[in-house]
């Protein structure tokens, strides 16, 4: 399974997150974010209905109803609620088992210590466990550089 770490350097999570749930439901994926607390799980939430003008991303949280029917789950568990193919791990969330997936994806702020930290831990731990690992930054220009 392929494994993304994406070094935030330039925005915010808030910022970078969107544009990569909407390419992954662009490829017809069901999607989970998995945050590290309630508090940013609230967060995204509402940054997901209002982050542009035109558009917004159909979603939910584990804390509603039809939560398996999501297409976009917002979540604190590491379990896969709604069956999605790739998992965005942010804001410190440990990555739990990721049997099922085709890919996760961990985003981390390249500002906080502690995020960095973890980012290396969890690299070496998912290298270790065979997963395809791959490390982007973003540039100047807030695009994302694959880096070796």
């Amino acid at each position: 399974m392929d494994v993304l770490f994406y070094h935030l350097t330039e925005t915010t999570l808030e910022e970078a997150l969107p544009p990569l749930v909407e390419k992954s439901l662009e490829r017809g994926w069901r999607v989970a974010i998995q945050t590290g607390s309630e508090e940013r799980l609230d967060a995204l939430d509402a940054r997901l209905w209002t982050y542009a003008d035109d558009s917004f991303i159909p979603h939910g949280t584990d804390r509603e109803p039809h939560a398996p029917e999501q297409p976009v789950l917002i979540t604190t568990s590491s379990e896969n609620i709604n069956g999605a193919v790739i998992r965005f791990l942010v804001d410190g969330a440990e990555p739990g088992p990721l049997d099922g997936y085709q890919r996760a994806a961990l985003l981390f702020d390249g500002h906080d210590m502690m995020q960095l930290e973890a980012a290396r831990s969890h690299w070496k731990v998912l290298k270790a466990a065979g997963h395809a690992v791959t490390y982007w930054q973003q540039g100047p220009d807030r695009r994302w550089m694959k880096k070796n």
